[in-house]
Formats: structure tokens, sequence, C-alpha cells
């Protein structure tokens, strides 16, 4: 477990909007040590960490991150992709769902993104802002969002000071190519 490249843009972007998070409802997937959804909450949004139901050491990697950064208020529940749990059915409505780097195999695509429509559907403005790194450009979206209803976004790094290799005094991103994007509904104008 440790700091991937697509965190720190990530959160980097949640600092650049950090005046429009106070009070919003936070849901970071994937959350793994949790840097995005840490500075979510830094910035006074009320955040849930999760990762994947069947991988108690990232549940437990969450709550260490949220102890170490001083956050009790946050809570961390077992989602897995693609699942009907009740810790998914329980999750109120959310303004924004972080995903840093889940876009990372491309057989858990649709069930991310189906996990997302579930989401979507208690709110339809919610929105969910993501990075990845750019692996193959045989994988794509593109498909699966229309499928889903849903259309994406691309933001520039320079829109938000994250295209250098260093972020906030780390060496990440480095040289990876990362890319953010807000995906919401179809129908929905961001």
């Amino acid at each position: 477990m440790y700091v991937w490249p697509c965190a720190v843009v990530l959160a980097q972007y949640l600092w650049f909007h950090r005046r429009s998070l106070p009070g919003k409802a936070v849901l970071e997937i994937g959350a793994g040590v949790s840097l995005p959804g840490i500075m979510a909450a830094k910035c006074g949004a009320e955040v849930i960490l999760s990762d994947s139901s069947e991988l108690p050491y990232c549940l437990e990697i969450c709550r260490k991150s949220c102890e170490m950064n001083n956050l009790p208020q946050v809570r961390v529940v077992g989602l897995t992709w693609g699942h009907v749990s009740q810790d998914l059915l329980a999750l109120p409505p959310q303004d924004i769902i972080l995903a840093s780097d889940v876009f990372f195999e491309p057989e858990d695509f649709e069930d991310i993104l189906t996990t997302v429509y579930f989401l979507m559907e208690k709110n339809p403005k919610v929105q969910l802002w993501s990075t990845y790194q750019v692996r193959s450009a045989d994988w794509s979206l593109e498909a699966l969002l229309y499928k889903w209803d849903m259309k994406c976004v691309h933001i520039p790094l320079e829109s938000f000071d994250a295209d250098k290799e260093d972020i906030a005094e780390s060496a990440l991103p480095g040289r990876h190519t990362v890319e953010m994007l807000v995906i919401s509904f179809a129908k929905d104008s961001l």
C-alpha cells in the first residue's frame, strides 16, 4: 500500500476546489491509503472512505489513514464494485465520488461504473472525479459510459496546476501520464 501518482493529482484537484468542499458528501471508492479522501475531509467535506469488502487489510489502511490525520468522523465502509451490499444500500446520496487510479484493470471497468450508476440514481447531480494513469491506448471507457448513460469531461492538468513532475513537494506524479476526468449522467450538464 502506497500513494499512487494519480492520488496526488486528484488531491491537487481537490485542493484547487477546496472552497467548494465544506459540507459536501464525498465518497472515495478504491481508497487504499486514501490521500484524496483525506484531503477532502481536511477541506471540510463529509467523507466516507471505501475499499473492497473482500480486502479487510485495505479497509484497515483507510482507518489508519483517518487516525493518523486526526479524522475520527470519517466513516470507512467495505464496497465491492459491482456487488449490491447492505453498506452500498445504506449510503446516503453523495455529491462527489472520488476514484484515484481505479480504472486499472479493464475487466473491472463495468463493475466500477455499475456501482457509480447506482450512486448516481440516488443523486443524479453527483459527479465522479477520477484520475487514471494511461497504460494502454487500447483501453477506453467511452462505450461503457454510453451504455450507462454517462458523459465524461477531460480536465486539463494545467487548469489546476497539476501538469508538473512534482506537486506539493512530492516527486509524484513524476513522468507518469495521468488524466483527470469528471463523469456524470449524460442528461445533466456539468
